[in-house]
């Protein structure tokens, strides 16, 4: 650590711009005093339990599905109590903002009648559902489990780059990196007072049980996956495990009268609530996509009659498309009457024919990004892409330029981790998860991911980014 260079970007754990990160301090003196190679043992001991335990992921290729471990990173990301307390109450505004707006635009539709966001952009959403119009939800929530991607930019500021309101994944691994760390590296962590994240599994329970049908003491809550085919499949089993509920798929429930069973050794048992992992598209074939084979016929029509519920609710894919998300920060304001506590990264529309032009005449500055893709595909790095590459952005731009939005290359923050000879300086980004039942809950830390190759700054797992546990401290560094 002693050589350790952080580039010029702010360090999660040396801190920039001034700060030192003084929370920091001892968990930086513990990694000074080990030894690398024993830093590289144990790094070694965890890729192989993960790899024994079977945590991974599924990516797929044009040629084969390729099942892998997601890489771990021993050296954490720590977070002072203080910069918890901010990230928290933003995150919690952001969902209360979404939520609302999702109930507006399937009810009321003020903030369209007040202009605030454009009638198109909205109802002409791809992931607009019609079929939630008129339709109540217990206690207004349409988004239950939220992620929230998050970066730090070199001023230290933690912005918002995007919105996961349909069905956000990687929290399976929150936990599961806490658990290796506790096992590979219980020195490090001792006596620093770190808030756990073993409890996410019964918080979520608790969410999806409240809003199943009223004069329920006990539902029956199930979580409703694709399959094993499903690149988040070992989070589904996983999920599964932490609430006692079972794992299904849509060929183990049948919609009858209305109502949601499933097929047990017993016979059938009624369904009150799902937290399903499955896309509008294919959660029913009567309603949506007809070639669907990975969801159930006419649980729609069961939950618009109010006898199953959904989390998430069908229809929030509107509030996390790429487009929308530049008009949070004026939801906040119209529905909240409040500043946004965590800022948008400036955000160019290129459906707008000025976004368009500005992000034509400065495409070499800019990350373009389509609004529908996740996963951080195709998506055009302008300072790093090739001639060809921009002139191939160009070409996407013009053609269709309402699928597209341009932001600054943000100096993403860095955080110390192990590569083969050294510890070295690699880009992260954080996604808190936030559960809303009758109340709200932020998962303490989230999931860190990082971009494992020097230089680059793509942190998602299907393009080669692991991940680190992140440690929130309890209290305040005196």
């Amino acid at each position: 650590m002693s050589r350790y260079d952080q580039g010029g970007f702010y360090d999660e754990l040396f801190g920039g711009n001034g700060n030192t990160a003084p929370h920091a301090a001892l968990i930086r003196e513990r990694l000074a005093a080990l030894d690398f190679a024993d830093i590289h043992r144990r790094s070694e001991d965890a890729a192989r339990e993960l790899y024994n335990l079977g945590i991974t992921f599924l990516i797929y290729s044009e040629q084969e599905a390729e099942d892998r471990i997601l890489p771990f990173d021993v050296i954490p990301r720590v977070l002072s109590a203080a910069e918890w307390r901010r990230i928290e109450a933003g995150v919690v505004q952001r969902v209360t903002a979404l939520n609302l707006f999702l109930r507006d635009i399937y009810h009321d539709r003020k903030i369209i009648k007040d202009g605030v966001i454009p009638e198109d952009l909205v109802l002409g959403n791809s992931n607009y559902r019609p079929q939630m119009i008129g339709l109540k939800v217990p206690f207004d929530t349409y988004i239950h489990i939220l992620g929230v991607d998050l970066v730090r930019d070199g001023e230290g500021v933690f912005r918002v780059l995007e919105d996961n309101g349909r069905v956000p994944s990687g929290v399976s691994y929150v936990v599961e990196n806490r658990h290796m760390m506790q096992r590979v590296f219980p020195d490090l962590m001792q006596n620093l007072g770190i808030r756990p994240v073993d409890n996410y599994g019964s918080k979520l329970l608790q969410a999806v049980s409240e809003i199943a049908p009223s004069n329920l003491k006990d539902p029956r809550v199930v979580l409703l996956s694709p399959g094993s085919y499903n690149s988040a499949y070992f989070e589904h089993i996983f999920l599964a495990r932490e609430m006692g509920v079972p794992l299904v798929e849509g060929s183990d429930l049948v919609v009858i009268d209305d109502r949601v069973y499933m097929k047990t050794t017993n016979g059938l048992a009624q369904v009150d609530s799902i937290y399903r992992r499955i896309g509008d598209d294919f959660l029913d074939p009567r309603a949506f996509n007809s070639d669907s084979l990975l969801g159930v016929p006419g649980i729609l029509e069961a939950y618009r009659k109010g006898n199953v519920a959904l989390a998430n609710a069908i229809g929030t894919g509107v509030a996390d498309d790429k487009a929308v998300y530049c008009y949070v920060p004026r939801m906040i304001k119209y529905y909240l009457g409040e500043e946004a506590l965590l800022p948008n990264v400036q955000t160019n529309i290129c459906r707008e024919a000025e976004g368009l032009q500005y992000t034509l005449d400065h495409l070499a500055e800019l990350v373009v990004k389509p609004v529908g893709e996740a996963g951080g595909y195709g998506i055009t790095l302008g300072p790093l892409a090739t001639k060809a590459e921009l002139e191939d952005c160009r070409t996407k731009l013009l053609a269709d330029p309402s699928n597209y939005i341009s932001q600054p290359m943000v100096p993403l923050s860095v955080c110390p981790t192990l590569a083969e000879s050294a510890v070295e300086p690699r880009h992260v980004d954080l996604r808190p998860f936030v559960v809303t039942g009758r109340n709200t809950w932020v998962l303490p830390g989230g999931l860190t991911r990082v971009a494992m190759r020097r230089g680059t700054f793509i942190v998602n797992s299907s393009q080669g980014g692991g991940s680190k546990d992140t440690w929130v401290l309890e209290d305040d560094a005196p």
